[in-house]
């Protein structure tokens, strides 16, 4: 029981909303304290709907980051704008995320509209302040103000980490009462095959251009563990992880000449799944072609999506 004294235990969820790269999964890694989500400056970047879990004494907030809402060009388009508004009828606060390098535009408007239907309060952030001039932040609080009926419009940058701890403070006062819903050791629960899966797909979209990252999955298909012969007690962890693109030709784009791309894919994933599984990794990927994969629910459904 609280003590009188003392402000009651909030628990709840809060759902990132906004359109494709409006900073929701970099706001979500700078509120919990850590990567769990992958970043990319490409659209479709966050393809489920990845939780992270915010510790606090007297509260805890349960961030719910979702693929942006666009314009759908494709079955998986249409499962990703679905992710998005099953997720907005459960959460107990939305996040609407306007970047302040942007203009408001008709995919925020959008979401402005989609979100008339919606009973939780509204918080409007205006994201990426850093990456905007002071008078572009003022303009753009007052355009997103005029979006949406708001309990909060709130400017920060989670490169910076400014007002970050300002808007964690209004998110878990519009939770409701109730006891933590997470252990506190918990930061995500995203399993771990999902999540290495997806630090290979974000180190290939840095390292693949053109039409690739659209078209491009992950899946891991076997984990094994074993001692490691370099490191006493250690573990050695192999990874073996298919890269899925939809045609032919992109294949040569993702293996690179004498497999140069490749292998920087991933040497770029490797520390963050060695830092992920607390062992030392070898990773072996393969490319294969699984022909357009976006538009067919078959291959959607084995892919995860």
């Amino acid at each position: 029981m609280t003590p009188p004294d003392q402000p009651p235990y909030r628990s709840g969820f809060a759902c990132l909303v906004g359109r494709p790269n409006a900073g929701k999964t970099t706001l979500t890694n700078a509120l919990v304290g850590e990567k769990v989500g992958i970043v990319s400056n490409r659209p479709q970047t966050t393809r489920h709907a990845i939780r992270g879990v915010v510790h606090r004494p007297g509260g805890q907030l349960v961030l719910v980051d979702t693929p942006g809402l666009h314009k759908p060009r494709s079955l998986l388009g249409r499962r990703l704008n679905d992710v998005v508004r099953d997720t907005l009828s459960e959460v107990d606060v939305v996040v609407f995320c306007v970047p302040a390098d942007q203009p408001v535009g008709t995919g925020d408007r959008f979401i402005a509209r989609q979100l008339r239907e919606v009973k939780a309060p509204v918080v409007v952030v205006v994201t990426k302040t850093d990456a905007a001039s002071k008078k572009q932040v003022a303009e753009q609080l007052l355009a997103a103000s005029q979006l949406v009926e708001a309990a909060e419009v709130v400017p920060v940058s989670a490169v910076r980490g400014d007002q970050v701890e300002l808007l964690e403070d209004l998110l878990v006062g519009l939770l409701p009462e109730g006891p933590p819903l997470y252990p506190e050791e918990q930061t995500t629960d995203e399993d771990v095959e999902r999540q290495i899966a997806e630090l290979v797909r974000e180190a290939a979209l840095e390292k693949v251009f053109q039409e690739v990252p659209h078209s491009l999955a992950v899946t891991i298909e076997e984990m094994t563990r074993r001692p490691d012969p370099k490191r006493d007690g250690g573990e050695l962890v192999e990874v073996h992880a298919l890269l899925h693109c939809e045609r032919p030709s992109q294949k040569p784009m993702l293996l690179g000449k004498g497999g140069q791309v490749i292998k920087a894919i991933g040497s770029e994933a490797r520390p963050g799944i060695e830092a992920l599984l607390g062992a030392r990794v070898h990773l072996d990927l393969h490319v294969t072609v699984l022909g357009e994969w976006q538009d067919d629910p078959k291959k959607l459904n084995r892919l995860g999506y």
